[in-house]
């Protein structure tokens, strides 16, 4: 794998939805999740600080390659 990458992944248990893992030199720095049951967005970062570029290109990135509307799920 490339140490530069971009994970889009699922996740259904505790949380139900989807997101972006960021990769940078092999190493995840930051995650963009949308939680379909809560109907949240959620920023993780995993370092201590991270430039506001590789933020901002995140978040260009979650928006590009994530739908923003919710999954409808019934009771």
């Amino acid at each position: 794998l490339p140490k530069d990458r971009v994970v889009v992944a699922s996740d259904v248990n505790p949380r139900d939805g989807i997101g972006v893992e960021i990769y940078r030199n092999d190493e995840l720095v930051v995650e963009i999740f949308r939680d379909d049951t809560d109907r949240t967005r959620t920023v993780t970062v995993f370092k201590e600080s991270i430039s506001l570029e590789l933020m901002e290109e995140s978040i260009q990135i979650f928006k590009k390659e994530i739908p923003w509307d919710f999954i409808e799920y019934e009771e």
